[in-house]
């Protein structure tokens, strides 16, 4: 007898996972960096015009995180449906809104660069200049920015995550050299950091556009009609905004937070929060490459409903996200002066309230794990409500309600305290709320992730090695499960013919995912395997073993998609 043993699932996330950490770095990464090099090369204190132009960012990260991120995931569906075309309007939609909107932005802020400026240092007029500065050269390559990170969305979506990874690590590696060259040896100063920011993003979007030159790519660009194509806009919105809408609240948070610390705690504190916000971007480079790494296979599984692949993987994705921020939270607790040495702080005036800011700032870090990764969690199993309410809660609602009352309570701690209590409210909705959905569906959804399960009496899952015999034995072993099913025969005949025929085709084929459905009307054989394309709709005189016509004749439908690297074919027979 036969189990599955998730092998095929975890070398997919393994193989997808490190690309995307680094992928992740892009949006991240560079500000921190810019951070450091600013501090050591002209002082800490320049941290506080860079902190307070931060909303500007997230407020980009939103734009390409709703239309980048939704339309791969819907994109990543539609191929999960064996819908080409609608995969490839996903693609185009996407990647042409983009560029469009990232030079819309561009020629606002230069246009404007002044009053926005102003806007944003509303309770520290006094740096003006120097964030009017630093925000013109870096709004110049929001353009790139957008681009470079949406299309490395539908990369990986399309089963190539090495591309994505080479593009991004040289962008930051071009951003680095161009800051110490911008800023020591021309002497451009804080203008200078974030021109070397835009000059990676410049790089990085030249590289990842090798992609369309590649010829194992399955999506191209199509043309589409101005009502479809905003039809397919506003359904990539809509399915975007629930993850993307965390940088809506965290631009709307860090204006608010940067005019109350401002107040309460005035320039050493901006500085300490601008370390604070630092330190997230090293956590976010976990947590975005592990939830991007999830979203788009738990989309496709949970499509395929396939329940026990998606509960596989949202524990595999929770253990990383709760260790790499547990150990980033006790760092910081217990050796605050980490970063205070990374940052060269060394003003008398604003080491302590730096210490002080970054020990209860870290105490959060946990939280923001765990509801970050449901965000995205929600949004990869549909339920877009759900995902908008928690960003809302977490990101907005309960941190700038909690730092009002706190900072007029107690001051500046109260500041700090709020983003730890955001996190606890909000992990305790997300607790209510799953008790109130298990109870609600009698136990048919359940745990914290409300995940749903097979039906172990009508679902039988199998996986193994690429042989002939072992493929031979599931198919005997597969007609046993189903014995007194009339279908049970052609079942059997259909997973030996497609199994054999995988084998045959490649040199080598390590694993083989088989799940077997007993429905009312009709039997699914659902196959995933990591070898070369094989559609057994189209029938190849060319390969040596192919039979795969019997197939043809047995089964009543037969869908294929290649999809996250994966060769997917749903084999329909109906029950007689």
């Amino acid at each position: 007898m036969y189990e599955r043993n998730y092998e095929l699932l975890r070398s997919k996330f393994a193989e997808f996972f490190l690309p995307t950490l680094f992928t992740s770095m892009a949006g991240n990464i560079c500000l921190f960096v810019d951070g450091l090099i600013v501090s050591f090369l002209i002082g800490a204190s320049n941290l506080a015009p860079i902190q307070i132009v931060a909303p500007v960012i997230t407020f980009v990260n939103l734009i390409y995180w709703m239309i980048g991120l939704g339309g791969s995931v819907l994109c990543s569906v539609a191929k999960a449906e064996f819908d080409d075309e609608k995969s490839n309007s996903y693609f185009s939609v996407s990647i042409i809104s983009l560029i469009s909107i990232g030079i819309l932005i561009t020629i606002f802020g230069l246009l404007f660069s002044g009053s926005i400026a102003q806007f944003l240092c509303a309770s520290q007029p006094e740096l003006v200049s120097d964030v009017s500065s630093y925000f013109s050269a870096l709004i110049i390559g929001m353009p790139f920015l957008c681009y470079m990170m949406s299309l490395s969305y539908f990369i990986r979506a399309d089963g190539i995550p090495s591309l994505p990874f080479r593009a991004i690590l040289i962008a930051n590696i071009v951003n680095i050299c161009c800051d110490v060259i911008y800023i020591r040896f021309l002497g451009m100063g804080l203008s200078g950091a974030a021109l070397a920011t835009s000059t990676g993003y410049l790089v990085g979007s030249i590289l990842i556009s090798y992609y369309f030159l590649k010829k194992e790519r399955t999506l191209e660009f199509i043309k589409l009609k101005v009502n479809s194509f905003f039809n397919f806009l506003k359904n990539i919105v809509t399915s975007g905004f629930s993850s993307a809408s965390t940088q809506l609240y965290l631009t709307l948070k860090l204006l608010v937070i940067n005019f109350l610390v401002g107040i309460y705690v005035g320039k050493s504190g901006v500085v300490a929060f601008g370390i604070c916000y630092n330190s997230l971007f090293i956590l976010y480079i976990f947590l975005i490459g592990t939830a991007q790494t999830m979203s788009p296979i738990v989309s496709v599984y949970f499509k395929e409903e396939d329940y026990s692949g998606v509960n596989y993987i949202i524990k595999k994705s929770l253990k990383i996200v709760v260790a790499s921020s547990l150990a980033l939270s006790v760092l910081f607790i217990v050796y605050p002066q980490a970063l205070l040495f990374l940052y060269s702080v060394k003003n008398p005036a604003d080491v302590p309230v730096v210490l002080n800011a970054l020990r209860i700032f870290a105490i959060s870090y946990v939280g923001t794990a765990i509801t970050f990764l449901y965000t995205f969690y929600a949004q990869a199993i549909q339920k877009n409500q759900l995902s908008t309410i928690i960003s809302l809660l977490e990101g907005f609602v309960l941190p700038i309600s909690a730092a009002f009352i706190l900072s007029h309570a107690i001051g500046g701690n109260g500041i700090w305290i709020s983003f730890a209590i955001a996190e606890l409210l909000t992990i305790l909705f997300i607790l209510a709320y799953s008790k109130h959905i298990n109870r609600k569906t009698d136990g048919e959804y359940s745990g914290f992730f409300i995940n749903k399960h097979n039906d172990d009496e009508n679902v039988f899952e199998h996986t193994i090695n690429g042989d002939v015999n072992a493929a031979v034995n599931l198919s005997r072993d597969v007609q046993e499960y189903l014995s007194g099913n009339k279908s049970a025969a052609l079942v059997s005949m259909a997973i030996e013919e497609m199994l054999v025929n995988i084998i045959n085709t490649n040199e080598t084929v390590d694993t083989i995912d088989v799940i077997v459905r007993n429905n009312v009307e009709n039997i699914l054989i659902s196959i995933k395997d990591t070898g070369i394309d094989f559609n057994p709709v189209i029938e190849n005189p060319n390969l040596e073993f192919d039979n795969i016509s019997v197939l043809n004749k047995i089964a009543d439908k037969i869908d294929y998609s290649r999809v996250l690297g994966l060769n997917s074919t749903v084999i329909t027979i109906k029950n007689n």
